[in-house]
């Protein structure tokens, strides 16, 4: 159960409300009407919560919980304990969160309602059931939409964009941008900075002013402390259904389309641009100047140095494809117990 300090679940649901949200059937003759009260772990589940198994490697666990329902697929039926209630999905992990999701909505408001704290410039628009906690700051001409909530100490800057359902997290700063719906900007993510642009030459570096915008399609997560700069002249983009980990670093004029998931400490140095459904593991980093196609995936600590065609999968420094790479690890580990002795 999660702390009731921090969290507060909604419900209780029925068994058969769970069943329909998860999109799953309930197995054999469980209760419908069946009260589920909360969502916890296998090992930590009771009387009245409903868990998930995913993994096999949680079987043991599965075995004994005390959980009164469970998420499963139909292979680890047969695994339940007695009296356990199953409700039968083909992918439990998107189930339960779906059922999390409804104890635990993303609704974060709190009714604070603008804080006499914070400073609203006359010009700013701010639409209904907003909320704005103390210390924040919205400068001139900034829009920001119904349903929205900036954190404390948050800034947005001048001219800003924030579509409905938006959420700037506490000491996270938002300039030069645009943004879709529900974007959800975590605890001090930096949007719309200066990009790292210079004239260098024997007198020294000659900063480029940075002319561009962040503009931002709508259900866009970032996290903590991750930097997306602002174009130099052309735009930063970012597209539909991103999530961007903590501590990233976009550099200006980067193009990353939809569905994108970028993994933390990753870099993309600036004016590539990222297909569709491009996935980064953690501290990738990509030079600039890049095109990187659809639906590519590259493994974390990859170095990225040149064009990847779509539907590639590419690990190691310089990043090369996966069996490539698993053929040279191979044969470096030969080599090495062919000189120790150790073959």
């Amino acid at each position: 159960m999660a702390d009731i300090d921090f969290f507060k679940a909604s419900g209780p649901f029925h068994l058969s409300e769970l069943a329909k949200i998860s999109v799953a059937e309930i197995a054999g003759s469980a209760d419908p009407l069946m009260e589920i009260k909360d969502v916890a772990p296998l090992d930590r589940a009771g009387a009245g919560d409903i868990s998930f198994l995913d993994n096999p490697a949680y079987q043991d666990s599965f075995a004994t919980s005390a959980a009164s329902a469970c998420i499963v697929s139909q292979k680890f039926v047969d695994q339940a304990p007695d009296g356990m209630a199953l409700l039968i999905c083909e992918d439990p992990y998107r189930g339960y969160a779906l059922i999390a999701q409804a104890f635990y909505p993303a609704d974060l408001a709190t009714g604070v309602g603008i804080s006499p704290m914070a400073h609203v410039d006359s010009t700013a628009h701010i639409g209904s059931e907003t909320e704005i906690e103390p210390g924040a700051v919205i400068g001139a001409r900034a829009k920001i939409g119904k349903n929205c909530r900036i954190g404390a100490n948050a800034y947005v800057g001048t001219g800003v964009q924030l579509g409905d359902g938006s959420v700037i997290g506490p000491s996270a700063s938002v300039r030069f941008c645009i943004a879709g719906d529900r974007l959800r900007v975590a605890g001090g993510a930096r949007i719309g900075e200066d990009g790292f642009g210079y004239a260098s030459g024997p007198d020294g570096h000659l900063k480029i002013p940075q002319l561009g915008r962040v503009m931002i399609g709508s259900d866009v997560e970032i996290g903590a402390n991750t930097c997306i700069d602002r174009g130099s002249g052309p735009d930063t983009e970012i597209g539909d259904g991103c999530i961007i980990d903590n501590l990233v670093q976009i550099a200006h004029n980067v193009k990353i389309g939809n569905n994108c998931v970028i993994v933390a400490q990753a870099g993309i140095a600036g004016s590539t641009t990222l297909g569709d459904n491009v996935v980064l593991g953690g501290q990738v980093a990509i030079i600039g100047h890049l095109n990187i196609g659809d639906g590519v995936r590259i493994g974390g600590q990859a170095g990225v140095i040149s064009d990847v065609p779509a539907g590639s999968v590419l690990m190691g420094t310089p990043a090369m494809p996966q069996r490539e790479f698993w053929r040279q690890m191979a044969t470096l580990k030969r080599l090495a117990a062919k000189k120790t002795g150790k073959v």
